[in-house]
């Protein structure tokens, strides 16, 4: 039996829109009623949110039993880090700050077996082969990992269209918060300047043949992105759905 097939990246590589949430809460039930809500995808943020792999694998076990596909966000593209998450069950990764071709070839070969890569052979014992009953998961697992990479700096915008080049990343997310930080204009994802940044990497990723993602927090910017060819369109996060309704509804006058 080899390695599952990878249906998220499957519909990224056709070009279709996939729209997701993010999951800062780290909760497996909210991530399973998430997964349960209608969005083709579901990140586990493990950047803004702990780095907790007990509590990740908890997450993906989650979402494997509902329609959404999981992505789990790393906190950092370091090879080890990388390796657990993989190990974990995750077959589609983001990683932020990714500035360079070459450091988007290092997150692949970190995603790869040898003799493409460097993760270590420990599939007989991880949950991502079953603990061992899938005997051949490492005969194709290295195609059926989605990767990922974030645009969140001007160095990474100039570039963007040879890291998104780059064999073995299927897709490339830009930062928005961050790139308006970056550009000297923090708390300004709305600034002229940062939308001409965000107008003009989307067309240069798309044209690379890879999926171009963001994550914006109004219908408008959301439709914007779309219209520039966004396809892994993040629509928000439950922690701020729910904050939001909670000060909504504390707000009200009975």
């Amino acid at each position: 039996m080899p390695a599952p097939t990878n249906h998220l990246k499957i519909a990224l590589s056709d070009g279709r829109l996939l729209k997701g949430l993010w999951l800062n809460f780290g909760s497996a039930l909210v991530t399973e009623a998430a997964g349960h809500s209608g969005f083709d995808w579901c990140l586990i943020d493990g950047e803004h949110s702990p780095w907790d792999p007990v509590g990740i694998r908890a997450q993906l076990m989650a979402l494997a039993a509902t329609p959404a596909q999981a992505v789990v966000r790393v906190p950092v593209a370091e090879d080890w880090v990388l390796k657990q998450v993989l190990d974990l069950g995750a077959q589609s990764v983001l990683v932020p700050m990714v500035d360079t071709p070459e450091q988007a070839r290092a997150v692949v070969r970190a995603c790869r077996y040898p003799p493409d890569g460097v993760r270590g052979q420990g599939a007989a014992v991880t949950r991502s082969a079953r603990f061992g009953a899938v005997a051949d998961y490492t005969t194709d697992a290295n195609d059926e990992i989605c990767i990922l990479v974030q645009a969140e700096s001007r160095a990474a915008i100039d570039v963007v269209d040879e890291i998104a080049a780059v064999d073995g990343v299927d897709g490339v997310f830009i930062g928005p918060a961050d790139l308006a930080a970056d550009m000297g204009h923090r708390d300004e994802i709305d600034h002229d300047m940062v939308r001409a940044a965000i107008a003009g990497a989307i067309p240069k990723i798309r044209a690379q043949g890879k999926a171009a993602g963001i994550i914006l927090g109004t219908p408008e910017a959301r439709r914007w992105a779309v219209d520039l060819g966004v396809n892994f369109l993040g629509m928000a996060s439950e922690a701020s759905l729910l904050s939001g309704a909670m000060r909504d509804l504390a707000a009200e006058r009975p």
